[in-house]
C-alpha cells in the first residue's frame, strides 16, 4: 500500500448537495488548489518520507529502516511463539468455519466476517500493480521473498490481533473498540503512567485518522476511478472528464455501507472479499495455466534469482529487500490496524482471534500476490513484455491480454472491487481512532463518516499526491510503537496462546460441532 502506483459515505441530499457544490467550484480553480496544497503540504510530506523511509546501505543495495523493523519483528515473533503460524493453521480454519463460534460472547462479529473485513483493509491495488513493480525493480527472485515475507508476518498479526480483542473496550451501546491505541495505553497505564499511556495511544489514533483519509481513501477512489474510465473507454470514456460524478457515486456507495457501522461493513466485506478473491484467483490461474510451458522455467527462474549473488537487479539481496518490503506494505502486519476489526469479533478468547489473524497475510500475500507474481514471470517474461516499459497494474493487464483480448476486464473488476473494500475498511479503522480522540457517540461517528465521503470524491477529482506521501508516512510511522509494544507484550500473548491451544485440545472450549 505505501508504494503509490499512480493516483491513486454518508448518503443524503445534503452531503451529496454539498459534494456536488464543492465540485463544480473545485472545477474552475481545480489547478490553483492543487497547487497551493502542494505547496503547503509537500515540505512537510518530503520531511517526514526521509525520516519514516530512511534507508541504510545492506551490501551495496537501498534498504528501508521501516521493512527491516517490520520483517525482524515478524521473524522474532515467528520463532517466539514456537512457528504457530504452521502449528495454529489448521485451527484458524476451524474457527472461520464457525466451529467454535458463540453468538452469547461478548462483540459484534462473528470470526470469519472480521477476518473478511481485516483481508479487504489489505487487499487492495497493491496485491496486483505493486507486485508487478516489485518484480520489476527486484527481478523473479522477489516473488519468492515475498511469500517468505508473508509467511512471517502471519506471527506478528497474531500477536497484535490477540491484544486488539484482549484490551478492547466495551462502549454502552453494546458495540467494542479494540486496536494499538487500546493495548499501549494500557500497557503504560498499568506501569502509572496513564497519561503517557493516553499521549501514546493519541499519537496513534491521529495517525491513523490522517492516514485512513489518504492511503485507504483518497488513493482507492482515485485508483477505482482510473480503472472505470480504462475499462469504459479511455479517453473516450463518459467519465473521462466527469470525476467529480464518479466521485459522487462512490462516495454514496460507501456511505452506505459504513453508515451501519462494523456490523454492515462486515457483511459487505463477507460477501465481496470471497467473490473477489475467487474472481481474480481464477482468472490468474487461468493465463498462468495457458503459459504452462513456461511454469518450470519460470519457477527455476525465480529461485535461481533469489539465490543468485549478482544480477541487474541487485541478485539476492535485491531481491530480498523488495520482496520483502512488498509483503509487509501489502498485508500491514506490524502497523496494527488490522486488530481494529479483529476487535469487534464475538469471542471471550482473545487467542481465538489471534489464531483465526493468521489467514490474513497468508491470504493477502501468500495466494493473492504470488498469483501476480506467477502471471508476471511465466508470462510477461517469456512475452517480451518487460522490455516495453510497462510497470505497475498495466504490465499485470497486459499480461492478462496476451492470452485473453478481454481478460483485462475481470482483472478490472477485480481491482474496482479491491479498492472498494479497502476504503470500506479503512473508513472502520479511521472511525476508532476518530472516536478514540473525540469519544464515542452518534454525532462523533457521523462526522467523521461525512468527512469521510467527502475526501472519497476528492479523490477522483483533484490530484493531492503531498497529501497521500504524508498519509503514507504517518501510517508507517505507527509501525515504531506498535511493535515495540508487541515486544513487551510478547510473554503475555505466548501464554494465552497456549493455554487457549490446551484448552482446545482438551475440550475445554465449546464447539459446535458434535
Amino acid at each position: 500500500m505505501a508504494e503509490q502506483i499512480g493516483w491513486g459515505m454518508v448518503s443524503g441530499r445534503a452531503l451529496a448537495l454539498g459534494i456536488i457544490i464543492f465540485s463544480c467550484a473545485a472545477g474552475a480553480s481545480a489547478e490553483t488548489f492543487d497547487q497551493q496544497v502542494e505547496a503547503l503540504v509537500r515540505p512537510l510530506a518530503n520531511g517526514l518520507a526521509d525520516i519514516v523511509f530512511f534507508k541504510i546501505s545492506l551490501f551495496g543495495q537501498p534498504f528501508p529502516l521501516i521493512v527491516l523493523w517490520l520483517a525482524v519483528a515478524a521473524l522474532f515473533f515467528t520463532l517466539y511463539m514456537g512457528f504457530l503460524n504452521i502449528r495454529g493453521f489448521g485451527l484458524a480454519i476451524r474457527h472461520v468455519k464457525g466451529h467454535f463460534h458463540n453468538p452469547a460472547a461478548n462483540g459484534e462479529i462473528s470470526h470469519f466476517q472480521a477476518v473478511a473485513t481485516a483481508v479487504s483493509g489489505t487487499v487492495g491495488i497493491g496485491n496486483i500493480g505493486g507486485v508487478a513493480v516489485a518484480i520489476v525493480v527486484g527481478g523473479p527472485g522477489a516473488a519468492f521473498w515475498l511469500v517468505v515475507a508473508g509467511f512471517l508476518s502471519m506471527s506478528t498479526k497474531l500477536v497484535e490481533c490477540t491484544l486488539g480483542v484482549k484490551y478492547r473496550r466495551d462502549n454502552p451501546d453494546g458495540s467494542v473498540s479494540g486496536g494499538p491505541m487500546y493495548y499501549l495505553e494500557r500497557y503504560l497505564g498499568d506501569r502509572g503512567a496513564p497519561r503517557w499511556g493516553r499521549l501514546l495511544g493519541s499519537f496513534y489514533a491521529l495517525s491513523l485518522v490522517i492516514g485512513c483519509l489518504g492511503i485507504g481513501n483518497m488513493f482507492q477512489s482515485n485508483q477505482a476511478y482510473v480503472q472505470f474510465v480504462i475499462i469504459t473507454g479511455g479517453e473516450q470514456s463518459f467519465f473521462a472528464d466527469k470525476g467529480w460524478l464518479f466521485g459522487l457515486l462512490i462516495a454514496v456507495a460507501v456511505g452506505f455501507v459504513i453508515i451501519g457501522g462494523i456490523k454492515s461493513i462486515a457483511r459487505v466485506a463477507a460477501h465481496v472479499v470471497p467473490f473477489m478473491g475467487i474472481l481474480y484467483a481464477i482468472s490468474a490461474v487461468v493465463i498462468i495455466g495457458m503459459s504452462w510451458r513456461h511454469i518450470p522455467a519460470s519457477f527455476a527462474l525465480i529461485f535461481d534469482n533469489a539465490f543468485s549473488l549478482q544480477s541487474a537487479t541487485g541478485g539476492m539481496v535485491g531481491a530480498i529487500i523488495v520482496g520483502f518490503q512488498r509483503a509487509l506494505f501489502s498485508n500491514e502486519a506490524g502497523i496494527g490496524s488490522a486488530s481494529i476489526a479483529h476487535s469487534a469479533v464475538q469471542t471471550d478468547d482473545p487467542a481465538s482471534e489471534g489464531l483465526v489473524s493468521l489467514l490474513e497475510p497468508f491470504i493477502d500475500t501468500v495466494v493473492i500476490c504470488t498469483l501476480t507474481s506467477l502471471v508476471i514471470v511465466t508470462t510477461a517474461y517469456p512475452a517480451g513484455l518487460m522490455e516495453t516499459g510497462l510497470e505497475g497494474i498495466a504490465l499485470t493487464s497486459a499480461a492478462f491480454e496476451h492470452h485473453i483480448s478481454w481478460a483485462p476486464y475481470p482483472l478490472a473488476v477485480a481491482a474496482l472491487l479491491f479498492a472498494f473494500s479497502t476504503s470500506i475498511s479503512w473508513s472502520y479503522y479511521g472511525l476508532k481512532g476518530w472516536t478514540y480522540l473525540f469519544g464515542e457517540g452518534i454525532l462523533t461517528e457521523k462526522i467523521f463518516q461525512a468527512v469521510f465521503c467527502v475526501f472519497i470524491a476528492l479523490g477522483c477529482m483533484i490530484q493531492l499526491t503531498a497529501v497521500l506521501d504524508f498519509s503514507d508516512a504517518m501510517v508507517f510511522l505507527i509501525a515504531i510503537p506498535n511493535i515495540l509494544g508487541l515486544y513487551f507484550f510478547a510473554p503475555e500473548v505466548k501464554r494465552e496462546v497456549n493455554d487457549y491451544i490446551r484448552r482446545v485440545k482438551a475440550g475445554e472450549v465449546h464447539t459446535n460441532i458434535d
